[in-house]
């Protein structure tokens, strides 16, 4: 069981999960500095534009989605991001506004489930 082959093809494993992790980063920590200071500001430009874009009542909807469900909060502000790069939006988005384009985004996304039940068969069930 002591094979080189096989320790380096585990130890390779083992260094990919730690990185996927973020444990065995081979970064330096001024590196990782610059780029969590980097992803630090683009947030707050980010945090910035939405605040210029929505009004005080849409942007406490959408803290309030993101609170439930923040996959879908940041995907709502993609798109207004967006359109607002694109110059769809002129003027600043209302509650009113949000509401409808998250009801637009929930028809295009909806997913359809479907529950299948699968009986195995018993002992005692005569055929």
């Amino acid at each position: 069981m002591a094979d080189p082959e096989l320790e380096a093809i585990r130890q390779r494993r083992m260094q990919e999960l730690m990185a996927q992790r973020g444990m065995g980063s081979h970064q330096n920590p001024e590196q990782q500095k610059g780029q969590e200071e980097a992803k630090r500001e683009a947030e707050e430009q980010r945090q910035m534009m939405l605040s210029q874009i929505l009004t005080s009542e849409a942007r406490a909807r959408v803290a309030r989605i993101a609170l439930v469900k923040p996959d879908k909060a940041r995907g709502v502000e993609d798109v207004i991001l967006r359109a607002a790069r694109m110059g769809q939006i002129t003027e600043k988005v209302t509650e009113e506004r949000l509401i409808t384009l998250l009801e637009q985004i929930n028809t295009q996304t909806t997913k359809e489930t479907k529950v299948t039940i699968q009986r195995r068969p018993s002992v005692l069930d005569d055929d």
